[in-house]
């Protein structure tokens, strides 16, 4: 269900917003927050409730890993998008789980008109490491 009040989004929104997503600002277009929901450094499986704003989303990145790694994303609030390079984009509702392999390239956000969070899995693996790559054009956004 799209949500564009944000009082409305915050109601929906079960995990919580969290604190602005400063650290990863720049690989962002719009405002996304981070609610951690394990504690960093503690867990070999980090979680976080991520949340878009209405036309937020990441720049086309990376997960790699040797062997396992990857990323989940399980969808909780609002609409968004989600893109395999070379690939149409899904659109994302809350109950949604989407696997992410790692080595592929994708990118992930809300909607236009609609607030979004989604949980966001770091999968275990060998040798992970994530590399940010362009953003994503508003050309190619505002075609979805």
């Amino acid at each position: 269900m799209k949500i564009q009040d944000k009082a409305e989004f915050e109601a929906a929104n079960l995990f919580g917003t969290g604190m602005p997503n400063e650290g990863f600002a720049q690989y962002f277009t719009g405002n996304s927050y981070l609610n951690p929901l394990t504690e960093p450094g503690k867990t070999s499986v980090p979680l976080a409730n991520v949340t878009f704003e209405p036309g937020c989303r990441n720049n086309w990145h990376i997960h790699h890993a040797k062997s396992g790694g990857g990323q989940l994303l399980i969808c909780t609030a609002g609409e968004g998008w989600y893109q395999e390079r070379g690939k149409d984009a899904v659109s994302l509702t809350p109950g949604m789980v989407i696997t992410i392999p790692a080595n592929v390239a994708h990118w992930h956000g809300a909607k236009a008109d609609s607030w979004f969070s989604h949980i966001a899995v770091e999968v275990p693996g060998e040798e992970t490491s994530n590399e940010w790559l362009e953003p994503v054009s508003d050309e190619a956004y505002q075609k979805l």
